[in-house]
């Protein structure tokens, strides 16, 4: 199903006249790290696999269109895998048989290159999955009212089925998905040791026994209630553990996912652009790497890198579909995802503004009936930057139910010199007054937050 670049050439060795090997020295003194970017373009290539392009579905959306500038949308479907293959079982706990999706974001880049926002889906949704390419060629009959993440299993084999994942995204949403990217755990630790770390906080103590339930025990302590630093082993268990932290839902571990991510992108980008430090991360990404052909090779990445290389980490919003419970699974809420959807489709932001800036017309933000609206909720007071504020992270989560809410309170954050993370729903009951929630030791910071809002409760 998937065909995997594995390039080497040999050339046959002549000897040369001492004048010769002069100037081949002298030669090879300028020509040194143009030699060794060769050399890591060619091992960074053989590290790419991609999956069969003949595999995606043959009823495709069609592509964004460019704006009045010439400028195109791009969609970048992000999946993380658990598979079992390539060493990765000592890492993800299980015997499990094939690979599943254990985490998939939908990237929407806006045509300007310069903002972006990230959809979980979560795994549990209930999704339609349209025929999907089995590995001995045939195809599947659709599949109604199934969990997402049983596309990506589609086929049974170790590598998972990108290809179905993708069909299915672009069959729920009605988006087309220019490019897709599969990380699998080892790929993930690697990464992780390559920058070095990530910074992440718990808000308590984390067992083994809260990483596997089936333990029957407490077990040891893995993670220390505050601030800490992870990576490798220590990060994947991270983003994978559900019991024992926040409501213990996957969708708690959905937000933290992207609560991380937001800093691993962080952890990247301070980290420069320097060769020393990229092409450790190139080399651990890329060996765990399954992508569309259209990135089948390290120029191809890079090219594409390139272009969303002025997204800024606060540009990046973090949120997840609408979704409720549907006994243990989990179903999207409609008409809400459906306008999520068409907002993307149109190139709008979730804060309901179009690339231009202008707002839509006032039905394509209305707030769901009985929820609070603009006029009955908390609205944030502008208040001039501190330098110091940079150094407090806030994440935004809006619970009012209403659209937009949350980006504005996030422009509200940012605006005062704080540095906004994740902004998305909040899950349960609608609220309409504002709540700033902290960790140990950091009151003071919160304080300083919820003066943005009068009436907030710390």
């Amino acid at each position: 199903m998937s065909d995997t670049r594995r390039t080497s050439r040999a050339k046959p060795k002549r000897k040369r006249s001492t004048k010769e090997k002069v100037l081949w020295a002298t030669a090879g003194c300028t020509s040194l790290l143009v030699l060794a970017g060769a050399g890591v373009y060619y091992r960074l290539n053989s590290n790419i696999t991609t999956f069969d392009r003949d595999a995606l579905s043959k009823e495709r959306p069609e592509a964004a269109a460019p704006d009045a500038q010439g400028r195109t949308p791009v969609n970048v479907l992000m999946i993380g895998s658990d598979s079992r293959g390539n060493g990765n079982s000592d890492l993800g706990g299980g015997g499990d048989d094939g690979a599943r999706s254990d985490t998939a974001i939908l990237l929407h880049v806006y045509a300007d290159h310069k903002h972006a926002v990230g959809i979980s889906i979560p795994r549990d949704s209930l999704v339609d999955i349209p025929p999907c390419k089995l590995p001995d060629g045939k195809w599947t009959k659709e599949q109604h009212n199934v969990m997402f993440n049983s596309a990506f299993s589609v086929g049974n084999t170790d590598q998972g089925n990108p290809a179905c994942t993708q069909n299915a995204v672009e069959k729920l949403t009605n988006l087309r998905v220019d490019h897709t990217i599969v990380v699998d755990f080892g790929g993930f630790a690697s990464m992780t040791k390559a920058v070095g770390g990530v910074d992440v906080c718990l808000p308590n103590d984390v067992y083994e026994g809260d990483l596997d339930p089936n333990l029957g025990h407490k077990g040891k302590l893995i993670f220390p209630k505050g601030k800490q630093k992870v990576e490798g082993q220590s990060a994947l268990d991270f983003v994978r553990v559900r019991h024992g932290i926040g409501d213990g839902s996957d969708i708690g571990r959905t937000k933290r996912q992207q609560a991380f991510l937001s800093s691993l992108i962080k952890e990247v980008k301070s980290r420069g652009m320097d060769p020393t430090t990229l092409l450790p991360l190139a080399d651990a990404a890329t060996k765990s790497l399954t992508v569309d052909p259209d990135l089948g090779s390290a120029a191809k990445l890079m090219s594409f890198a390139m272009s969303v290389k002025d997204v800024d980490l606060h540009d990046i919003k973090f949120i997840t579909a609408p979704w409720r419970y549907e006994g243990p699974r989990v179903a999207l809420v409609h008409p809400d995802v459906d306008q999520l959807w068409a907002a993307l489709k149109a190139d709008r932001t979730i804060d309901g503004q179009d690339a231009s800036g202008q707002a839509p017309a006032a039905a394509d933000t209305a707030a769901p009936t009985g929820q609070p609206t603009a006029e009955t909720a908390p609205s944030p007071t502008a208040e001039a930057a501190n330098p110091a504020n940079a150094e407090i992270h806030v994440a935004v989560f809006n619970s009012t139910g209403e659209t937009g809410l949350g980006g504005k309170a996030a422009e509200a954050v940012k605006g005062a010199g704080f540095t906004v993370g994740t902004v998305g729903n909040a899950t349960g009951k609608a609220r309409s007054t504002t709540v700033v929630e902290y960790g140990a030791g950091e009151r003071t910071a919160a304080e300083a937050v919820a003066k943005l809002f009068p009436g907030a409760t710390v």
